[in-house]
């Protein structure tokens, strides 16, 4: 399946549109993480615990929307977007979204 981040596929002319194609994936921190964390932030720098959960709330909600788009019958999806939002203190919501399209 090719994945873009454009309107379009490049050199491919996009025959259908089927529809919007999601992935959501809400996650919590937990108590282990954030000790390590709050010790962390004392000595500044990245924090690689917050880093990974991201990274993999992301890989997640990536997954979801690619198995969206074939389910819907697509080929592609074009305008993929992230996008983040706080759910309550010490849990967020990341979606991953785009354009399920069939190519020529």
């Amino acid at each position: 399946m090719i994945i873009t981040t454009t309107e379009t596929v490049p050199g491919r002319e996009i025959s259908e549109v089927i529809g919007i194609t999601k992935g959501n994936v809400v996650r919590a921190r937990f108590v282990g993480r954030d000790i390590i964390a709050g010790l962390r932030t004392l000595v500044g720098g990245e924090v690689d615990e917050y880093t990974k959960l991201m990274a993999e709330a992301r890989e997640q909600s990536y997954d979801r929307m690619l198995e969206s788009a074939r389910q819907m019958g697509a080929d592609a999806v074009v305008n993929v977007r992230f996008t983040t939002s706080l759910i309550m203190q010490g849990s967020s919501e990341i979606m991953t979204y785009g354009t399920a399209v069939r190519l020529k």
